[in-house]
């Protein structure tokens, strides 16, 4: 008997959704889907509003991420305003990123994916999580907890406040980088870059354990996108998009975010409110391309940084063309926050930070604009149509997690393939499943978590509606 099993809440991700698995008559795993079932309307409601508010809306879209949605606003800000923003602005700008991608990238690692690989896959949920890594390695722990309040800290020194800065605007920013905020940045920085080795030392070792789930966690061909310098260096505060294919090939460059419509489309499925991004020119579903560290680092050519650079060759010995396991972006997230801390120190040794010229001034010289930037889960796209007196006529937001949307079906749908069978419900099986989604720690735009035990409830049901086997978990 066909049958379907549902997760439902995923748990220790950003946000609430649900997995459908779908099983044949034999009682194997025929396909998956990944369900947002939020909706809240964002695109919709900024109607009507002017553009120069969008950078402290849409920052409220998510209390983990706001420094992206407030960067892509203010780069679509300048981009209606038709201006270059001062050379100081656009690396203060920069720099306020570099910590969100510490901050961010730290929570993904020691937070929500480390109690998986560290504590074991059969661990109980009540125990496999924070808390438990606390009790299993304090210091670890602190070490972590640490790390990313160093990203907050740059946060909050360039924009006044840990979530939702009000700092950057079309045009450049509000503030310089004071002498003091650049000292206690300064300080830190042994701290972090002692953190990052350890982090990379565990890893290590959780690659040679590990193997298997390298090998069937999301590991499929696809596409990779992102944006990257004119020479290929990493980037992700400007530069211009690559699509890359699963043998390293590149099949178009240097791409003006502007122009993303000529080559990424959307899909809209009636089983989530998660829109499906994919390469326009071979079409949907087969254009599945991935967004995040994983492509990132896939499409670079180097990091532009040293210690990074020595990883990101490493990195790239581990695939044949391009690096396709999604298990690996948890590595390729570790390359990142190397490389913006070199980046962050290379920065406070920069003068102009605290130079007072900081914001273009000009009115709507375009009612059109475009704003791109590198959010920690991947590229973000903010794009504004404005009347003649700046009032928003049409917003389109494209974030990671839709990007990577088929990418997550696909493996959760290979996972599940290899630990589903018949009736039963194995603990550890769900763990994997929902692990392939963390894999790519999905943003569900939410700001808001709920406190205490989250539930977990996953149903096994036939197509008739008979419930052959549930687990509760909660």
């Amino acid at each position: 008997m066909a049958k379907r099993i549902v997760i439902d809440p995923v748990t220790r991700i950003e946000g609430h959704a649900k997995i459908s698995i779908f099983m044949d008559d034999a009682g194997n795993v025929a396909d998956a889907e990944f369900h947002v079932v939020e909706f809240r309307g964002f695109e919709k409601f900024c109607e009507g509003r002017p553009y120069s508010e969008m950078p402290g809306i849409t920052q409220r879209i998510c209390g983990i991420c706001p420094v992206s949605h407030t960067l892509a606003s203010a780069k679509a800000g300048d981009a209606i305003m038709a201006v270059n923003i001062p050379p100081a602005a656009d690396k203060l700008r920069r720099l306020l990123n570099l910590g969100q991608m510490i901050q961010s990238h730290a929570l993904s690692f020691f937070h929500l994916s480390a109690p998986d690989f560290l504590l074991g896959w059969d661990t109980p949920p009540a125990s496999r999580n924070v808390f438990g890594i606390i009790a299993a390695n304090k210091e670890l722990a602190r070490a972590g907890i640490r790390l990313r309040q160093f990203g907050q800290e740059i946060i909050e020194i360039l924009g006044g406040k840990k979530i939702h800065p009000a700092w950057a605007v079309p045009g450049g920013v509000r503030s310089s980088l004071s002498e003091e905020g650049r000292a206690k940045i300064r300080a830190w920085l042994p701290e972090a870059f002692a953190t990052t080795k350890v982090a990379f030392d565990l890893w290590k070792k959780t690659m040679k354990t590990h193997g298997r789930e390298i090998q069937i966690f999301g590991n499929f061909p696809s596409l990779f996108m992102g944006l990257v310098a004119p020479d290929g260096t990493w980037e992700h505060h400007g530069g211009k998009l690559r699509f890359t294919d699963s043998s390293g090939s590149i099949l178009a460059d240097q791409i003006d975010p502007a122009n993303y419509k000529d080559y990424i489309g959307e899909a809209v499925q009636n089983t989530s409110y998660l829109k499906s991004p994919y390469y326009l020119p071979l079409g949907f579903p087969e254009g599945i391309y991935r967004v995040g560290p994983l492509a990132r680092l896939n499409i670079a050519e180097q990091m532009g940084v040293p210690q990074a650079d020595e990883e990101l060759k490493k990195f790239k010995k581990l695939g044949r063309g391009a690096v396709t396991s999604s298990f690996l972006y948890h590595y390729a997230r570790l390359i990142e926050i190397l490389a913006s801390l070199e980046y962050v120190e290379r920065y406070l040794a920069d003068p102009e930070l605290s130079s007072d010229y900081l914001r273009a001034d000009a009115g709507i010289n375009s009612l059109h604009g475009v704003g791109a930037s590198e959010a920690p889960r991947g590229t973000l796209f903010h794009d504004y149509t404005v009347d003649r007196d700046g009032l928003l006529q049409k917003v389109n937001l494209i974030v990671a997690t839709g990007q990577n949307n088929l990418a997550m079906n696909q493996t959760v749908a290979q996972i599940a393939r290899h630990y589903v069978r018949g009736n039963d419900i194995p603990e550890a099986m769900l763990n994997r499943v929902e692990h392939g989604i963390r894999c790519y720690d999905p943003c569900l735009s939410c700001s808001t978590h709920a406190v205490g035990q989250m539930p977990l409830h996953v149903q096994m049901i036939a197509l008739d509606g008979r419930v052959l086997d549930e687990k509760m978990r909660g």
